[in-house]
C-alpha cells in the first residue's frame, strides 16, 4: 500500500522528440529535484489542447504530480506541440498562442459563440485573479479614496439626463 505522496511543481515544459510533457517537481518533505516525463500519444496538429490538457491532469497516473500546475500551463504545453507538429517554430507558436490570450477591448463578444465566449471569460478570470489585491498582500489598503481632476467640462449623455419627459 502506498501513502499519498505531496509533489511540489517546479517548472512544467514540453518535449518534441519524442511528444512529451515534462515536469520538474521536489517531493514534499525532501530537497531532491526529480523529473516526471509524460508522454503524449495520440495528438495530432488538429487535436483539441484544453481536451488533451484536461485528460491529462485528470490521468489517475499523473494527476498527483500535477496537482499544483495550472489547466491553462497544460494547455499552452499542448499549444506549443501542436505549432512544433504544424511546423511552426517555438518563437512562432509563442506568439500565436499569446495572440489567442489576449483580448482585444474592441471585440464584440455578442457575436462570439458559446465556446469562444467561455474561453475569453476564463481569459478574463484568470487576469482578473492575477491582478486582484487580496487581504494578505503586503501592499493592500482597505478602503481608497481617489480624486479624480475635473479640468473639462463633464459631457451629458442622453440617456442619463433628467429631462422630466414621459414616454
Amino acid at each position: 500500500a502506498r501513502t499519498a505522496m505531496s509533489y511540489v511543481a517546479k517548472k512544467c515544459g514540453v518535449r518534441f522528440q519524442p511528444p512529451s510533457i515534462v515536469l520538474v517537481y521536489t517531493e514534499e518533505d525532501k530537497d531532491k529535484t526529480r523529473l516526471h516525463i509524460m508522454p503524449v500519444r495520440n495528438f495530432s496538429p488538429f487535436s483539441d489542447c484544453s481536451l488533451a490538457a484536461e485528460q491529462l491532469k485528470n490521468n489517475p497516473r499523473h494527476r498527483a504530480y500535477l496537482a499544483g500546475v495550472s489547466l491553462h500551463q497544460l494547455q499552452k504545453m499542448y499549444y506549443l506541440l501542436k505549432g512544433h507538429l504544424r511546423g511552426e517554430s517555438l518563437a512562432e507558436s509563442l506568439e500565436k498562442f499569446q495572440q489567442e490570450e489576449t483580448i482585444d477591448p474592441e471585440e464584440d463578444l455578442n457575436k462570439l459563440d458559446d465556446k469562444e465566449l467561455a474561453k475569453r471569460k476564463s481569459i478574463m478570470d484568470e487576469l482578473f485573479e492575477k491582478n486582484r489585491k487580496k487581504k494578505d498582500d503586503p501592499d493592500f489598503i482597505y478602503d481608497i479614496e481617489v480624486e479624480f481632476p475635473q479640468d473639462e467640462q463633464l459631457e451629458s449623455c442622453g440617456w442619463d439626463g433628467d429631462s422630466g419627459e414621459e414616454i
